[in-house]
């Protein structure tokens, strides 16, 4: 099976560089084959980006990187116009969101108005300049990193830009194994740096087909379904799941069953998936005294199987 052996391979080049965190690698290769935006939340220095240069390397994917600030304007995003007196016009200079993988390190240390700027180009896959609206290339991928919001100059993200982003992980501190490899090996930008690409484009394109291809059962959707309905309980959440999230399920499950070599998706798949794209979105009910990821396994565990 041709792209059985793609993604094994996929995951095996992600897993030298990212030690002892195989699954977290995996969703963030499902994110990516099932064309979501990656959040990568967690505290500075567990290797965030270092796993985003590696994903866009090991993807073949073209790559820019920006460190969000406070006083990042949208247009330091987008690009500008800048008079030419040679042509003696205006000439449109794009900005680093012009790249296939868009690296938005610290995304919560921008200000709202350049955060809403992302949202445009996440959701609609382009920007408006100057009221001139401008494709961006295909595929476009934002993985952002965000470190916890009780850090100084942190802006919350709003509930509607967190819901553009398929999953949300946190790579969490190595085990001791993984981090006695990082005390004695090299240096990981210099691994990244010579990592090959394992896809082209066209090789992506074919294997996110596949993704959408994977077939889904009824009684598998009754339990999708299921599962969306007692988010919107009031036993568990605040507030439930939109329709779009239930889609974004969907599609994150499919990837899941395509990574473990299936063309149908399982329960397995729905579950192993389900906090990481779906926590983000969802505030739990006060009482509980649990987080959004433990509320969800809780949720999951009280709903029974098709």
């Amino acid at each position: 099976m041709h792209a059985q052996t793609k993604l094994s391979a996929l995951l095996a080049q992600l897993n030298t560089v990212i030690a002892g965190k195989s699954l977290q690698v995996q969703d963030c290769v499902a994110c990516l084959l099932a064309g979501g935006h990656l959040l990568i939340d967690d505290v500075p220095g567990v290797g965030k980006t270092t796993l985003a240069h590696a994903l866009a390397r090991t993807f073949g994917l073209q790559f820019s990187r920006v460190q969000f600030t406070a006083d990042l304007m949208p247009s330091d995003l987008t690009g500008v116009s800048i008079y030419e007196r040679g042509k003696e016009a205006f000439v449109f200079h794009p900005g680093p969101l012009f790249a296939q993988v868009l690296l938005a390190d610290e995304i919560n240390r921008a200000s709202p108005k350049t955060q809403s700027a992302l949202l445009e180009a996440m959701e609609e896959k382009q920007v408006t300049v100057e009221g001139e609206t401008r494709p961006l290339p295909h595929p476009f991928f934002v993985i952002a990193t965000q470190n916890p919001l009780d850090q100084l100059g942190t802006y919350a993200l709003p509930e509607s830009q967190l819901d553009r982003f398929l999953m949300r992980i946190s790579l969490g501190y190595p085990d001791r194994a993984s981090e006695r490899a990082l005390l004695t090996g090299g240096d990981r930008r210099d691994l990244v740096a010579a990592l090959p690409a394992l896809l082209t484009p066209t090789e992506l394109a074919q294997l996110q087909a596949q993704v959408l291809a994977v077939h889904a059962a009824d009684p598998l959707l009754d339990y999708v379904q299921d599962l969306i309905a007692a988010t919107r309980s009031g036993r568990w959440f605040v507030q439930g799941l939109s329709p779009r999230a239930g889609l974004a399920v969907l599609r994150a499950a499919k990837a899941q069953a395509l990574l473990q070599g299936r063309d149908y998706v399982a329960p397995d798949d729905v579950q192993a998936i389900l906090p990481q794209t779906i926590a983000h979105r969802l505030v739990p009910v006060n009482d509980s005294g649990r987080g959004a990821v433990e509320q969800v396994q809780a949720m999951v565990a009280a709903t029974p199987l098709p």
